[in-house]
């Protein structure tokens, strides 16, 4: 019992620390989409001035960015977890190649539940990320952003 239970705290580590590792590569993710997206904030000034002057409401320049926001996030989202499923697959066929392995190392998988969780969480990250910048977009005044080049 004593082995078993070093075992399982062995593995209780590797589970911590790959969840904060995947916490923060989720967080760098928000990030980097929030940073692209005030980007191209700044760089449609202009174009978001022009909607702006010609009637578009603050709701609907908002709604456009949180659209592009979660465009994006989703599509990092499915390239992330494709990746992921194919570097499982990826580690079954080395393993399975080298004879296999015993215990819980064979057919490694991820579950439909964790990949709900990760998708659900992302969405819940790309929603916080596109706030700031649908915010600056927002208070973009039509005349000021048609004045700037």
């Amino acid at each position: 019992a004593s082995a078993f239970e070093e075992i399982e705290t062995i593995f209780g580590a590797f589970r911590l620390i790959s969840f904060i590792f995947g916490g923060l590569a989720l967080f760098a993710g928000a990030i980097g989409i929030m940073n692209i997206m005030l980007i191209t904030v700044r760089e449609r000034t202009k174009e978001l001035g022009i909607r702006r002057a010609m009637g578009a409401t603050p709701f609907t320049v908002m709604r456009q960015i949180m659209s592009e926001t979660m465009f994006l996030t989703v599509l990092s989202g499915l390239a992330g977890v494709s990746l992921g499923v194919a570097s499982l697959e990826g580690v079954n066929t080395l393993l399975t190649s080298m004879g296999g392995a015993g215990g819980s190392f064979r057919n490694p998988e991820i579950s439909l539940h964790t990949v709900l969780i990760a998708l659900g969480v992302m969405l819940i990250m790309g929603i916080i990320a596109g706030i700031l910048p649908a915010i600056r977009a927002v208070a973009i005044r039509p005349v000021e952003a048609i004045r700037t080049e």
